[in-house]
């Protein structure tokens, strides 16, 4: 069954030992579609990025508590999967180019609740096979009224 919910996800990259870039905190809230299939969660929500064209078109899947994977399409088109102790690589496109990415997902916290769902998740990520930042993501999403 199709619900509106609202997505929050924060995240936040920590520059690497000796990296002279800041910590770079990301936040949305948006409406979004959640719906349940096959005891797997969905949830669908676009995405306007700073200097891209278009809007990005967003799915996320949730499997039990092991698997939570982003699928991006549109002006930017990628799958990151994120497995507790697992290392996932992707093909990140954008209008800018081609970037090969490695998910490296350290920890993995999933509270599924019937009408919230709370994800924390802490991660290694390299572009182009070269450390890139550690990262932390924090998914919350709940039913609307």
């Amino acid at each position: 069954m199709k619900k509106e919910v609202l997505i929050s996800i924060a995240g936040l990259h920590y520059g690497l030992p000796g990296d002279e870039r800041e910590d770079d905190p990301i936040e949305i809230i948006t409406p979004a579609s959640y719906y349940q299939k096959n005891g797997k969660h969905y949830i669908i929500y676009d995405e306007v990025a700073e200097g891209m064209p278009g809007a990005i078109r967003n799915t996320v899947k949730i499997t039990g508590g092991t698997s939570f994977e982003i699928s991006k399409s549109g002006a930017g088109n990628t799958r990151m999967v994120f497995e507790k102790d697992k290392i996932n690589m992707t093909s990140y496109q954008t209008p800018f180019g081609e970037f090969l990415v490695g998910i490296h997902t350290k920890d993995l916290q999933m509270d599924i609740r019937e009408d919230e769902i709370d994800v924390n998740i802490f991660y290694a990520l390299d572009i182009n096979n070269e450390p890139f930042s550690d990262s932390q993501i924090k998914v919350n999403v709940r039913g609307i009224g």
